[in-house]
């Protein structure tokens, strides 16, 4: 894979190009790694607009997709914005690799390019992407998809997208000393998690409920339970249930696992506590529990969620 080209339309966005850019369309020969040729391919050979900074020069018009080894689609910041019919038959009659990133999943849709495959987006426009291509299998949990069309989660996941296609093509040696000269993870695998936090609600306005609450995450730490919950808020545990899932939209017992999740996240995130002290002071109990409790949300253990996350002390 050595001649990579980008479909530059209307309304592509900065990020997905300049990603693509850093990847493919740097001298890193001296590492080990390329060289490559990058082409901006766009419809008539325009200068295209890349919001929101401005607008870039294509170096190629659509034929120079045809012998690409790999086409990128980047995501546009309208994803539901027509796609050039030249555009689509572009993408149509290339035989080779095409990967889109983030929203860009919806232009390989407009071609007809996602049927019976597995696709992904950011995880805001899962739900549009469904709407969108009806006949693809979208997968809501994942950074990236394989096969001959890939799609990537948002924003950063086209990063690890763009890793996994050199690693792919080129080997894990030269995908580690391309990250290596990005400052950035060798491998994060297609079906890690997106780090998405679950859309729960704020906290609640009944005010029995809200200082339950309030009292239950002051206490994650210990063994505090849904009896406990209810009798903090004088009522039996079938109407406390009732009453909090009204009030929140979700159940006690699941509020309270994804709260004590979110403060292992946030420990393992900013602390250098060893995983067993991080699962007791989340209130998890054990280290097996607080690796089960990741993986059923997140896909990763405690040890690849914090070095991906640590945050670096202050000096």
């Amino acid at each position: 894979m050595r001649t990579v080209g980008v479909l530059l339309l209307p309304g592509s966005r900065m990020f997905d190009v300049s990603v693509v850019s850093e990847v493919w369309g740097v001298d890193r020969s001296d590492a080990g790694v390329g060289p490559f040729e990058l082409r901006l391919c766009a419809p008539g050979r325009v200068a295209t607009a890349v919001a929101p900074v401005g607008v870039i020069p294509a170096t190629h018009g659509l034929s120079g997709l045809r012998d690409c080894d790999l086409v990128v689609v980047p995501g546009r910041v309208d994803p539901l914005a027509p796609v050039p019919d030249a555009a689509v038959r572009a993408l149509r009659s290339f035989s080779g690799t095409v990967a889109a990133l983030c929203s860009g999943a919806f232009t390989v849709a407009a071609a007809g390019m996602l049927d019976g495959r597995e696709a992904t987006t950011h995880w805001r426009l899962l739900d549009a992407l469904e709407t969108a291509a009806p006949r693809a299998r979208v997968v809501r949990d994942v950074l990236f998809t394989d096969g001959e069309v890939l799609t990537s989660a948002g924003v950063v996941g086209g990063l690890d997208l763009c890793l996994h296609l050199v690693r792919r093509a080129h080997g894990a040696d030269v995908a580690a000393a391309l990250a290596r000269r990005l400052v950035m993870p060798p491998t994060r695998e297609g079906g890690q998690r997106q780090y998405v936090d679950p859309p729960l609600p704020s906290r609640p306005d009944r005010v029995g409920i809200a200082s339950t609450v309030d009292w239950t995450v002051d206490r994650l730490a210990s063994t505090v339970g849904v009896s406990d919950m209810a009798a903090h808020a004088g009522m039996s545990e079938r109407t406390f249930h009732r009453a909090f899932l009204a009030a929140t939209g979700d159940t006690p017992g699941r509020w309270l696992q994804v709260q004590r999740v979110r403060l292992a996240r946030r420990l393992l995130e900013t602390t250098d506590l060893p995983v067993h002290r991080v699962a007791e002071r989340a209130g998890l109990g054990t280290p097996a529990n607080l690796r089960r409790r990741l993986r059923a949300e997140l896909g990763v253990t405690p040890d690849a969620y914090r070095r991906t996350f640590r945050v670096p002390a202050a000096s």
